[in-house]
C-alpha cells in the first residue's frame, strides 16, 4: 500500500465523516493504492461508527493526547507513506497530491504551509496568526536552523519507516514540533509546499489552549537545543562577568558621573558564576542527550569529552581552588594589616570577591568531571565464560543418552518382531494357508 492518511479524533462527528470521504475520493480521482485511519482517542459522542460506515478503519488509542493518537496511528498504518491532518475539516484532504509527490520524489518529510498556501477568515485566531505561529517558527528556525517556515502546520506528510526510526517521545501538541526538530536534527530531506486552511466545521470549542499549548511547544524547542538555553546565554554571562571582574577588581569605573565600584564588582561575580554554570550545564545536557539518543552526536562534544578526563578537571579545578586560597590568605594580611579592626569595602572586597569566585568556580569544575565521567561510562555485555571440562561433559552426556535412545529403539523393534513371529506360528495352518 503507498499512501495511509491518519486523522486523530476525539469527538469529532460532525466532520469526520465529511474528512473520511474526501480522502477516499482523493485515492479514486488519483488511482492512488491507500487507507483512511481514524486513530481515536476515546471519542463519546458516535465518531467511531462514523468513521467506519465512511469508509475507515477505526484504530482506538488509549493513551490521552495529540501526539500519542498520531503515533498510535501511524504505527498501525499499512502505507509506506502518511499524511496527516486533523479530522475535523480544516485542511482539504482532496488536495494531496503535492505532499504524495514530494514523498514520491524522496523526501522524508513534507510539511504544509499555511502562510503561503492561504489563510480563510474566521480559519486561525489572529494571536495564532499575527504572534504564536510566527514566532515560534522563528524560534524554531533560529535554534535548529531549519528552513521550514510554518512548524505547526497539521496537515504533512512523511516516510513512515523514517518517522517511526526517530522514536518520538512527546505525547500532546508538542508532537509537532518534535516531528520537524527531530527530523532537522536526522538531517531528513525536509520540504515544505503551500497548503490552505479553512474554518473547521465544529459547533464546539478546539482542544487546543492558545498559552498553555504553546508554552509546550516553546518549552519543547528550549529543551531539545542546549546550545540556546545554556551554552549562548552561559557564554555571554562569562565574558560580561569576566570583562567587568578584571576592570573593576583594579579600581572604580567612571562613566561620565555615574560610578562603578566594589557593588557592581559583586554583581559581575556573580554573572561569572552563573554563566559558566550554564556552560556546564550545556555540556552536561548535550552529553546525557546524546547518551540516550534524544540528540544526534555532536562530533566536537565528542572530542571535548575524549580529551577532557576526570584527571584534568580535577587538576583544573585544584588550580582553582588555590588561587582562590591564595586571594584569602590575601584578604586575611590586608586585614592583620589592619590590625584585624574595621575595613573600607572598596578596598577588601576587591581582594575578596575574587577569590571567592575562584572558590566557587574550582568546585563547579569538580563537580562536573565527575558527572560527565559518570555520563561516559558504558553498558557493556560481557560474553558468558565456558569451561571446556564442562563443555566435554556435556558432549558425553549427550552422546550416552543418544546411545541409549538408540539401543532402546532397537530392543523394543526386535521385542515386536518375536512377538510376531509366535503369532504367526500359533495359528493353524489351514487358516494361514
Amino acid at each position: 500500500m503507498e499512501l495511509s492518511v491518519v486523522m486523530p479524533c476525539l469527538n469529532e462527528a460532525e466532520t469526520v465523516e465529511t474528512c473520511v470521504r474526501k480522502a477516499l475520493g482523493f485515492f479514486a480521482e488519483h488511482d492512488v493504492d491507500g487507507e483512511v485511519i481514524i486513530a481515536d482517542n476515546g471519542s463519546t459522542d458516535g465518531s467511531q461508527q462514523l468513521a467506519r460506515e465512511a469508509g475507515a478503519r477505526v484504530v482506538p488509542v488509549t493513551d490521552k493526547g495529540y501526539g500519542n493518537a498520531l503515533m498510535g496511528g501511524i504505527r498501525a498504518a499499512r502505507g509506506t507513506y502518511v499524511v496527516m491532518g486533523d479530522a475535523d475539516d480544516s485542511y482539504d484532504f482532496t488536495s494531496l497530491m503535492p505532499f504524495l509527490t514530494e514523498l514520491r520524489d524522496g523526501a522524508d518529510l513534507v510539511m504544509g504551509n499555511r502562510f503561503k498556501g492561504g489563510i480563510a477568515p474566521g480559519a486561525m485566531p489572529g494571536l495564532h496568526r499575527y504572534l504564536g505561529n510566527p514566532v515560534l517558527s522563528f524560534v524554531g528556525r533560529l535554534f535548529f536552523r531549519s528552513k521550514i517556515g510554518d512548524f505547526h502546520c497539521g496537515l504533512r506528510g512523511f516516510r513512515r519507516e523514517s518517522i517511526l526510526r526517530l522514536g518520538l517521545q512527546t505525547g500532546g501538541m508538542e508532537f509537532a514540533s518534535e516531528m520537524v526538530v527531530r527530523c532537522t536534527l536526522a538531517r531528513y530531506d525536509v520540504r515544505e509546499v503551500p497548503t490552505t486552511l479553512s474554518p473547521d466545521g465544529r459547533t464546539r470549542a478546539p482542544h487546543l489552549s492558545t498559552w498553555r499549548d504553546g508554552w509546550r511547544h516553546l518549552r519543547f524547542l528550549m529543551l531539545y537545543s542546549p546550545r540556546w538555553l545554556f551554552l549562548i546565554p552561559g557564554l555571554l554571562l562569562m565574558t560580561l562577568g569576566l570583562v567587568g571582574s578584571v576592570a573593576l577588581s583594579a579600581g572604580p569605573i567612571h562613566v561620565g558621573d555615574i560610578a562603578f565600584d566594589v557593588d557592581t564588582l559583586v554583581g559581575t561575580s556573580a554573572m561569572l558564576v552563573i554563566g559558566f554554570q550554564a556552560v556546564l550545564f550545556a555540556l552536561l545536557t548535550k552529553v546525557y542527550a546524546m547518551e540516550e539518543g534524544f540528540l544526534p552526536h555532536d562530533k566536537r562534544v565528542q572530542r571535548l569529552v575524549d580529551s577532557w578526563s576526570l584527571e584534568r578537571g580535577l587538576v583544573v579545578g585544584g588550580l582553582l581552588a588555590l588561587a582562590g586560597l591564595v586571594g584569602l590568605v590575601a584578604s586575611l594580611v590586608h586585614w592583620q594589616g589592619h590590625s584585624f579592626g574595621e575595613l573600607d569595602p572598596r578596598d577588601s572586597l576587591r581582594i575578596v570577591m575574587p577569590a571567592a569566585t575562584a572558590l566557587i568556580m574550582s568546585f563547579q569544575m569538580i563537580f562536573a568531571s565527575l558527572f560527565v565521567s559518570i555520563l561516559a561510562i558504558r553498558r557493556r555485555s560481557h560474553p558468558p565464560v565456558h569451561d571446556p571440562a564442562e563443555e566435554a561433559a556435556d558432549v558425553v552426556d549427550a552422546a550416552v543418552v543418544k546411545v541409549a535412545g538408540e539401543t532402546k529403539t532397537l530392543k523394543l523393534k526386535a521385542s515386536v518382531t518375536v512377538d510376531q513371529d509366535k503369532s504367526d506360528e500359533s495359528k493353524d495352518p489351514a487358516e494361514t494357508a
